[in-house]
């Protein structure tokens, strides 16, 4: 008898009258919020002007929502179209099925649109939003877990999950790897902010080390997994996709350290020209003030010194006469 395991939800949906809530919907959704506030706070302190991210992520997230998607079904089309599926499946995107090499490859061709739309480098608003997408993916994962999906091999450890019968699984316990991936994205995700502090990543190094990173943990996490798959060679596919992602990622960070050292000075022309513009006229009404007013001082004292008439007065009265050397009581 297993004393200590991690349990699993009853059930992965709540109805709110005829309304479903579903928990695996809720940690995309969350996710999704996350990535952009944080990257939101990390393109302001590149230079970039607020709303920005949200800007392009209209763009980016529904192109790799579709994107994850569809690598889903390509990779696993006997889950839909195999002889007693129903095709239809295919478009459940609550029920879960969403491959992240699909979606970060289609999300960048959602966010290079947006970013040609703004004027902006799509390499630095990847370095913007790489732990943010990072983090985005931690809290995804626990989608997985209202869904008792994509659970690792059996295990009697502490901290294994205990899973209940189903339709294509077999009550027990075993290995949380959407736990293991939520934690490794952290992991990732504090690591790339910390490399871009230290090294002052650009040019898209820091999105490169993310999913280097990424690849490194999800190979390792990959291998522990029982689901159904495809496997080459005697590995998964999505294990060969990591080795291949990961080894591509690290030769872009080697040429591109070599051929653009160091980082974008400007991410967003229309921020930095903004910028400019301010300070110039702010200097300019507050130099023109202060000549004016030690002008005006200049005269006054000048006057006094000389020993003429200082008109003190209002509507163009003498009120006192200062004269040079004398004093009237």
């Amino acid at each position: 008898m297993d004393l200590a395991y991690i349990p699993s939800p009853s059930t992965g949906v709540i109805h709110l009258g005829p309304i479903p809530l579903r928990g695996y919907a809720f940690c995309i959704i969350i996710g999704v919020f996350v990535a952009v506030w944080y990257g939101n706070k990390r393109w302001i302190a590149r230079g970039g002007t607020a709303g920005t991210v949200a800007d392009i992520a209209v763009w980016a997230v529904p192109f790799g929502l579709v994107g994850g998607r569809l690598y889903h079904v390509i990779t696993d089309y006997q889950l839909y179209f195999s002889e007693g599926e129903n095709w239809v499946d295919a478009f459940k995107i609550w029920e879960g099925g969403l491959g992240i090499w699909g979606a970060i490859a289609l999300g960048a061709v959602g966010a290079w649109i947006g970013c040609r739309r703004r004027g902006i480098p799509l390499p630095a608003y990847a370095d913007a939003i790489a732990p943010g997408i990072a983090l985005a993916q931690a809290i995804g994962r626990w989608g997985n877990w209202f869904n008792q999906e994509l659970y690792g091999r059996p295990t009697d450890l502490p901290w294994a999950l205990r899973i209940t019968e189903g339709a294509n699984r077999e009550a027990g316990t075993y290995h949380p790897t959407f736990l293991y991936e939520s934690l490794w994205c952290v992991g990732v995700a504090l690591l790339v902010v910390w490399a871009d502090r230290r090294f002052k990543l650009g040019h898209g190094r820091a999105f490169a080390l993310y999913v280097a990173a990424y690849c490194a943990g999800r190979g390792w996490i990959e291998y522990m997994r029982v689901d159904e798959a495809h496997h080459v060679l005697g590995l998964r596919l999505n294990v060969w996709t990591a080795i291949v992602v990961f080894l591509l990622a690290v030769v872009y960070i080697v040429v591109s350290s070599r051929l653009r050292p160091g980082r974008e000075e400007i991410v967003e022309p229309k921020a930095e020209k903004k910028a400019e513009e301010k300070p110039e006229g702010s200097e300019a009404a507050g130099e023109s003030g202060e000549d004016a007013e030690s002008g005006e001082d200049a005269d006054v004292k000048a006057d006094v010194s000389s020993g003429d008439a200082v008109d003190l007065g209002k509507d163009g009265k003498d009120s006192k006469n200062v004269e040079h050397g004398a004093g009237k009581s």
